[in-house]
């Protein structure tokens, strides 16, 4: 069985962890899964969003804890510090590549989001959760550190004493927690369903308007001088003032009907 699904329906790639016996835990092929659906929905021109969810009990339980062993066999230094993506190894770009993706990702969590999962979850754009969800950054339990592209995203999201807290005690906190926290975005009882109604409300809009929305928060997020941010916003507009996109969107807004792209 294949350990991640990609079917893409009106637009909106559904991108499902199917491993639900080990309520989709990460091993190796499962992070090599992951980081292909991912990679290949990058230059998909015909998708305009993208929901990521888990089958079974749980969004993501973390490592696979079978993992440890083959691991513990092997190197660290030549497993963990080559850059085979880019900027990242394997198992961050399990989280980094949703970044990449120039569609919004909204994931949607049940269960569990633990470590790995938990930053898997940290790649999407927004993040929809029932409220029984629990999280945590589990990497203490094993005396290790976050290394998985969490402390990237984490210190856009929370407070420096959060992130500390969570790192250091490795203890789950509930998603009405996670609210507070900056972690989740919003609650649901259905959280899959909310995250494909959210989907649908963003494919509806102009496509080069939401990539060039994702690409501009990019790049206020990173760090970039005010004189940078406002260079890049002013370039995206250029971009999409009087193209067809924009047209259709002002010819739809004054014929009080949806835009068709």
């Amino acid at each position: 069985m294949p350990r991640v699904t990609t079917e893409i329906k009106d637009h909106i790639a559904h991108v499902t962890l199917t491993r639900a016996d080990k309520m989709n835990a990460v091993d190796p092929d499962m992070a090599e899964a992951i980081v292909a659906a991912g990679t290949a929905l990058i230059d998909n021109q015909n998708i305009r969003a993208v929901v990521l969810s888990g089958e079974g009990r749980g969004f993501c339980a973390g490592l696979d804890v079978a993992s440890f062993a083959k691991f513990a066999a092997e190197d660290p230094h030549e497993r963990i510090m080559p850059r085979t993506h880019g900027d990242a190894n394997l198992m961050q770009e399990v989280c980094m590549v949703w970044r990449k993706v120039p569609v919004p990702v909204v994931a949607a969590l049940h269960g569990v989001a633990f470590g790995a999962g938990f930053q898997l979850a940290l790649g999407a754009d927004i993040r929809i959760a029932h409220p029984d969800t629990k999280l945590a950054i589990m990497e203490a339990k094993w005396g290790l550190v976050p290394d998985m592209g969490g402390m990237v995203i984490l210190p856009q999201l929370v407070r420096s004493d959060i992130l500390r807290r969570m790192t250091y005690t490795a203890d789950p906190v509930l998603a009405a927690q996670g609210v507070d926290w900056g972690l989740v975005t919003e609650l649901s009882d259905d959280p899959l369903a909310a995250a494909q109604a959210l989907a649908t409300t963003i494919a509806g809009k102009s496509p080069s308007g939401t990539r060039a929305a994702k690409r501009l928060i990019a790049v206020a997020e990173s760090g970039a001088d005010a004189k940078t941010v406002l260079y890049e916003e002013s370039r995206e507009q250029v971009e999409l003032i009087g193209k067809p996109h924009q047209m259709e969107i002002i010819a739809a807004n004054m014929q009080g009907r949806a835009p068709k792209f």
